[in-house]
């Protein structure tokens, strides 16, 4: 099935009408092919494939976060009419730090970044206190046992947990009213937002080991001292801390509302390659570009339309919510170990034209909308009594702070 924003259109996932959204944008000059490529998740038909390694991504995530406090800084230095620039400062900060999550944190948690235990571990515990997300070892145990194994969207997953927690959604409540939830409910709520830091800070807080308390505080100690000696405090507070706090929940919120859907009440078999292919699809940013063929004045429409959706609409979903290779999160989960992973929308690509043996077609969902509906009604479809939050004290052991993080 391919979603559009504007809602279903027919087709399977492997089919022609998938492949024709990304490959309609192949009339545009060349040097567009590879942004392009980057901005929706899926390559065109043929195209050639571009190695990335994993410290190219890590440097591109460091390098953003450098940037974006650059200009966040030029622009409150300049002030007057320059303050114009505060968003694309919080912009480019708020991807590197979601990058940094999304995809180096994770891949260290699977001791997959270099593939060598110690540096990921050094990298993974560096991540976790610097942007105040649950304790590497924790997050890194939970995640390979509870969310990879045979308790993948059960209520022992963090991300049921998470959903039925800390965003307070059921089954049988109806697209409306989750969206209500999510959009007023939680990340319009100062309440919500308070609750959702003090559960960060809890979740790293509450396993670090004494000498990782104190290196943390140590640092928070030095940035304070800097910031107050260069009188650089609405810096630190507009640059770096607005970003990580405000920002960064509402990315993380709507990026936990596309991450897997859930088993339909009917469901039989929970084992086995096929049940699980089918919890998780690639979310791609974009939509078909005008044919070729229209009269002048509707081809200058339909351009002047789909450059304001592409720019406005997808990129921002693409740049600040579905960051690095989480628009590619179901290649991860039929091969959460690859070597590959740095290379994910072309590796992708390539196992969709050859999948695996006993896992079903992959499928694939454009745009953030209809990828939160797509979630949202299999929640409505699940099973109530699978999925009640009085259970979880049965099944979990986990801290129900901890389901605020992704």
């Amino acid at each position: 099935m391919v979603l559009l924003d504007r809602g279903y259109e027919p087709g399977a996932g492997r089919g022609a009408d998938a492949a024709g959204i990304r490959d309609s944008m192949h009339t545009l000059p060349g040097v567009l092919a590879l942004p392009l490529t980057f901005l929706t998740g899926k390559p065109h038909t043929d195209q050639r494939p571009v190695r990335l390694s994993p410290t190219a991504h890590l440097l591109n995530a460091l390098i953003s976060i450098g940037c974006g406090l650059a200009v966040t800084g030029a622009a409150l230095t300049l002030a007057g009419g320059w303050l114009a620039l505060l968003p694309v400062g919080w912009a480019m900060t708020l991807h590197g730090m979601r990058n940094l999550r999304m995809m180096i944190f994770h891949q260290c948690a699977h001791q997959n970044m270099w593939a060598r235990p110690r540096p990921d571990r050094v990298l993974g515990r560096i991540i976790a206190a610097t942007l105040m997300i649950q304790h590497f070892e924790r997050y890194r145990t939970e995640h390979v046992a509870d969310h990879h194994a045979l308790h993948h969207m059960t209520l022992r997953d963090p991300t049921v947990q998470a959903f039925l927690v800390s965003l307070e959604l059921r089954p049988g409540m109806t697209r409306r009213q989750m969206w209500r939830k999510v959009l007023l409910g939680k990340l319009a709520s100062p309440s919500f937002h308070a609750r959702f830091l003090v559960a960060r800070a809890r979740s790293y807080w509450s396993t670090a080991s004494r000498t990782e308390r104190t290196l943390t505080l140590t640092g928070y100690a030095a940035a304070a001292a800097l910031a107050g000696w260069l009188h650089g405090w609405t810096f630190l507070l507009v640059a770096w801390v607005l970003p990580l706090t405000f920002f960064y929940q509402l990315s993380n919120t709507l990026r936990l509302c596309v991450k897997h859907t859930f088993p339909s009440a009917d469901t039989t078999e929970r084992r086995g390659k096929a049940y699980f292919g089918s919890l998780t699809n690639a979310i791609f940013l974009g939509e078909r570009a005008p044919a070729p063929g229209l009269p002048l004045p509707r081809r200058l429409l339909g351009w002047t339309r789909w450059w304001a959706r592409m720019l406005l609409v997808h990129f921002p979903a693409r740049y600040l919510v579905l960051t690095g290779d989480t628009v590619c999160h179901d290649f991860h989960h039929r091969h959460p170990m690859s070597r590959r992973w740095a290379g994910y929308i072309f590796e992708r690509a390539a196992d969709d034209r050859t999948p695996g043996r006993g896992w079903p077609p992959y499928r694939e969902v454009w745009g953030l909308v209809p990828a939160v509906n797509l979630v949202f009604d299999s929640l409505a479809a699940a099973d109530p009594a699978e999925y009640d939050p009085a259970r979880l004290a049965e099944v979990s052991g986990r801290e129900l702070f901890a389901a605020f993080d992704d």
